[in-house]
């Protein structure tokens, strides 16, 4: 399994137990969708979506302020030699399908597909 999707399932386990000790992340259900890793293992970027999508920015902000007690909790769940950084951002791939969506049901874009079958 790779180290990304490693880290991706500790911290989302740490998160849902609240093992944080902070009451404003606890108070927060938050999604880690993705972790990317830096190909020389130092670097983890979780990529997060609060529940609903909303509070984005608080969310961001309480895993930030606690990035380094989620990161030693990864490191002692995992038991990995190296610790990676673990940064935070918010993930955009919802907003990315909904414009998508939204640009399919567009009629110009719709007959312009229809036509491409056509053909």
């Amino acid at each position: 399994m790779r180290v990304g999707e490693l880290i991706r399932r500790t911290l989302s386990d740490i998160l849902i137990r609240g093992e944080i000790h902070d009451p404003d992340l606890n108070r927060m259900s938050i999604t880690v969708g993705e972790v990317r890793v830096s190909p020389d293992l130092r670097i983890a970027t979780a990529y997060i979506l609060p529940l609903g999508g909303q509070g984005r920015e608080e969310a961001l902000s309480a895993l930030q302020r606690n990035r380094y007690e989620l990161r030693r909790a990864v490191t002692k769940e995992l038991t990995i030699k190296f610790s990676p950084e673990i940064k935070f951002a918010i993930d955009e791939t919802f907003d990315r399908l909904d414009d998508t969506r939204r640009l399919f049901e567009q009629e110009n874009v719709r007959r312009d597909l229809d036509r491409s079958e056509e053909e």
